[in-house]
Protein backbone atom coordinates (compact mmCIF):
# COMPACT_ATOMS: atom_id res chain seq x y z
CA UNK A 1 0.00 0.00 0.00
CA UNK A 2 1.10 3.70 -0.95
CA UNK A 3 0.27 6.04 1.83
CA UNK A 4 0.14 9.63 0.61
CA UNK A 5 0.84 13.25 1.71
CA UNK A 6 0.25 14.99 -1.31
CA UNK A 7 1.41 18.68 -0.36
CA UNK A 8 0.70 19.95 -3.49
CA UNK A 9 -2.01 19.88 -6.29
CA UNK A 10 -1.40 16.83 -8.15
CA UNK A 11 -3.10 14.60 -9.26
CA UNK A 12 -1.46 10.82 -8.73
CA UNK A 13 -2.45 7.59 -10.21
CA UNK A 14 -1.99 5.29 -7.29
CA UNK A 15 -3.41 2.00 -9.08
CA UNK A 16 -0.34 2.42 -11.58
CA UNK A 17 1.96 2.93 -8.55
CA UNK A 18 0.12 0.29 -6.46
CA UNK A 19 0.67 -2.24 -9.14
CA UNK A 20 4.25 -1.46 -10.23
CA UNK A 21 5.06 -1.20 -6.11
CA UNK A 22 3.70 -4.92 -5.73
CA UNK A 23 5.57 -6.35 -8.53
CA UNK A 24 8.65 -5.70 -6.48
CA UNK A 25 7.66 -6.13 -3.21
CA UNK A 26 4.95 -6.46 -0.23
CA UNK A 27 5.75 -3.59 1.84
CA UNK A 28 4.00 -0.37 2.49
CA UNK A 29 5.61 2.41 0.79
CA UNK A 30 4.65 6.51 2.22
CA UNK A 31 4.90 9.02 -0.64
CA UNK A 32 5.35 12.76 -0.51
CA UNK A 33 4.67 14.46 -3.29
CA UNK A 34 6.19 18.49 -2.07
CA UNK A 35 7.23 21.55 -4.14
CA UNK A 36 11.12 22.34 -4.94
CA UNK A 37 11.52 25.07 -1.67
CA UNK A 38 10.87 21.98 0.59
CA UNK A 39 12.46 18.78 -1.31
CA UNK A 40 16.17 21.37 -1.34
CA UNK A 41 15.38 21.71 2.30
CA UNK A 42 15.07 17.81 2.26
CA UNK A 43 18.37 17.71 -0.05
CA UNK A 44 20.49 20.15 1.30
CA UNK A 45 19.58 18.51 5.18
CA UNK A 46 20.09 14.50 4.07
CA UNK A 47 22.57 14.69 1.37
CA UNK A 48 24.58 18.28 2.03
CA UNK A 49 23.57 19.43 -1.59
CA UNK A 50 21.48 23.02 -0.99
CA UNK A 51 19.50 22.68 -4.29
CA UNK A 52 16.33 20.96 -5.53
CA UNK A 53 15.79 18.11 -6.61
CA UNK A 54 13.53 15.85 -8.59
CA UNK A 55 12.95 12.69 -5.90
CA UNK A 56 14.81 11.73 -2.88
CA UNK A 57 14.70 8.75 -1.38
CA UNK A 58 14.41 7.42 2.66
CA UNK A 59 14.84 3.64 3.25
CA UNK A 60 14.22 2.56 6.58
CA UNK A 61 16.70 1.39 8.32
CA UNK A 62 15.21 -1.25 9.73
CA UNK A 63 13.88 -4.24 7.95
CA UNK A 64 10.66 -5.66 9.92
CA UNK A 65 7.82 -7.61 9.79
CA UNK A 66 5.06 -4.89 9.09
CA UNK A 67 7.37 -2.04 8.44
CA UNK A 68 7.15 0.01 5.44
CA UNK A 69 10.17 -0.22 3.23
CA UNK A 70 10.72 3.89 3.64
CA UNK A 71 9.58 6.94 2.01
CA UNK A 72 9.85 8.86 -1.64
CA UNK A 73 9.68 12.49 -1.66
CA UNK A 74 9.21 13.83 -5.44
CA UNK A 75 9.19 17.75 -6.42
CA UNK A 76 5.91 18.50 -8.45
CA UNK A 77 7.60 21.20 -9.92
CA UNK A 78 10.79 18.97 -11.07
CA UNK A 79 7.14 16.78 -12.99
CA UNK A 80 5.80 19.95 -14.20
CA UNK A 81 9.14 20.85 -16.04
CA UNK A 82 10.71 17.24 -17.23
CA UNK A 83 7.32 16.37 -18.81
CA UNK A 84 7.36 19.22 -20.97
CA UNK A 85 10.92 19.71 -21.44
CA UNK A 86 11.02 15.73 -22.72
CA UNK A 87 7.31 16.05 -24.24
CA UNK A 88 5.51 13.36 -22.08
CA UNK A 89 2.95 13.68 -19.70
CA UNK A 90 3.10 14.89 -16.04
CA UNK A 91 1.74 10.72 -15.13
CA UNK A 92 4.51 9.33 -17.04
CA UNK A 93 7.28 11.75 -15.49
CA UNK A 94 5.66 11.22 -12.12
CA UNK A 95 5.83 7.16 -12.75
CA UNK A 96 9.03 7.30 -14.03
CA UNK A 97 10.75 9.42 -10.58
CA UNK A 98 8.54 7.19 -8.73
CA UNK A 99 10.23 4.04 -10.40
CA UNK A 100 14.01 5.43 -9.61
CA UNK A 101 12.82 6.04 -6.15
CA UNK A 102 11.36 3.29 -5.39
CA UNK A 103 14.57 1.52 -6.76
CA UNK A 104 16.70 3.23 -4.32
CA UNK A 105 14.04 1.88 -1.69
CA UNK A 106 14.83 -1.60 -2.77
CA UNK A 107 18.55 -1.38 -2.26
CA UNK A 108 19.53 -0.31 -6.23
CA UNK A 109 22.38 3.03 -5.88
CA UNK A 110 23.23 4.25 -9.34
CA UNK A 111 25.88 6.05 -7.88
CA UNK A 112 28.02 3.23 -7.02
CA UNK A 113 26.52 0.23 -9.09
CA UNK A 114 27.50 -1.13 -11.73
CA UNK A 115 24.20 -0.64 -14.32
CA UNK A 116 21.98 -2.62 -11.71
CA UNK A 117 19.42 0.20 -11.35
CA UNK A 118 19.79 1.73 -14.79
CA UNK A 119 18.84 -2.31 -16.18
CA UNK A 120 16.03 -2.57 -13.78
CA UNK A 121 14.62 0.77 -14.56
CA UNK A 122 14.48 0.18 -18.50
CA UNK A 123 13.00 -3.25 -17.72
CA UNK A 124 10.35 -1.79 -15.91
CA UNK A 125 10.06 1.24 -18.27
CA UNK A 126 9.50 -1.10 -20.77
CA UNK A 127 6.92 -3.70 -18.81
CA UNK A 128 4.84 -0.42 -18.25
CA UNK A 129 5.21 1.34 -21.87
CA UNK A 130 6.69 3.98 -20.29
CA UNK A 131 8.70 6.67 -22.34
CA UNK A 132 12.62 6.13 -22.36
CA UNK A 133 13.59 9.79 -21.33
CA UNK A 134 14.68 8.23 -17.80
CA UNK A 135 17.12 6.52 -19.49
CA UNK A 136 18.37 9.05 -22.11
CA UNK A 137 18.74 11.63 -19.37
CA UNK A 138 20.99 9.48 -17.05
CA UNK A 139 23.40 7.46 -19.58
Amino acid sequence: MIDLDNRVEFEVDLKKLEKITSNLTNKDIELIITNNDEIQEMNKEYRQKDMPTDVLSFPLEFNMPDMPLGSIVISNEFVQEKAKEYNHSTQDEFTLLFIHGLLHLLGYDHEVDNGEHRLKEEELIKKYNLPNSLIVRNS
